[in-house]
């Protein structure tokens, strides 16, 4: 039985992502902040298939805790990293910047790192799969620290898919970059265009990582918009007024 590790869990596409994993013959480890609601889809499926634990990125105890989780799964197969934040900042309030970079970033790195390691150290074969974003194609005025980190998880992923071939770990990489899906990460009360369910999204995920796509943009409606943004030049994309 295949095993996988899902950080943020709880609720959007990391919830969605592991219920279809556990449909499909999968035994996960979930990990968030808000345990009750890992409680939920462990009471679902069952305590000899989902193993639970209390994670904040951002704590330095965070890998710990990773540790534990991967020890009482019993090993993985896929590291599912999923946990992000993102807002809209015109205001550039500094503390907002500082908490998308806290955890974008710094527990990024910190997690993901580990992850690695662990494949390497194990001489396992193994996937290591990330929800970016399509923002970090481009920078984005109303959301600077988002785009940015997002940028650098592209960047971040496409270096440890290089040092895996230096160091010949056997691991793939998959860099998820979904547009607007319909998550409690977007503002409620805000239109957002081309808006997908994130049941639909989980699908196409779970369809991407089995492909062993290294980087999956969702879906069709997004890997246009992205198109079309790299064709812009710099100078032109900096005078537009990009806003939801």
């Amino acid at each position: 039985m295949k095993k996988a590790i899902i950080i943020g869990a709880s609720s959007g596409i990391g919830e969605e992502v592991a219920k279809l994993l556990l449909q499909e013959g999968w035994s996960v480890g979930i990990a968030a902040r808000r345990l009750e609601r890992l409680k939920n889809v462990q009471d679902k499926f069952g305590e000899d298939r989902v193993k639970i634990i209390e994670l904040d990125v951002k704590r330095q105890d965070a890998t710990s805790n990773l540790e534990k989780l991967i020890l009482d799964l019993g090993g993985m197969d896929l590291y599912f990293h999923a946990s992000g934040i993102g807002f809209q900042n015109v205001d550039l309030i500094p503390e907002v910047e500082i908490d998308i970079t806290k955890t974008n970033s710094e527990g990024f790195v910190r997690l993901v790192t580990y992850a690695f390691n662990w494949f390497c150290n194990n001489t396992k074969k193994g996937h290591i799969a990330v929800i970016s974003s399509i923002a970090g194609t481009k920078g984005l005025g109303v959301s600077p620290a988002y785009s940015a980190t997002k940028a650098m998880q592209n960047t971040y992923i496409q270096s440890l898919c290089q040092l895996s071939k230096i160091k010949k770990a056997d691991i793939s990489f998959t860099d998820i970059r979904p547009g607007f899906v319909e998550t409690d990460l977007l503002n409620k009360e805000k239109h957002y265009p081309l808006m997908m369910k994130k049941e639909n999204a989980a699908k196409s995920i779970i369809k991407g990582l089995k492909r062993k796509k290294r980087i999956l943009i969702i879906d069709w409606k997004f890997r246009l918009v992205v198109f079309v943004w790299k064709l812009i030049p710099n100078w032109i994309w900096e005078r537009m007024s990009v806003k939801n």
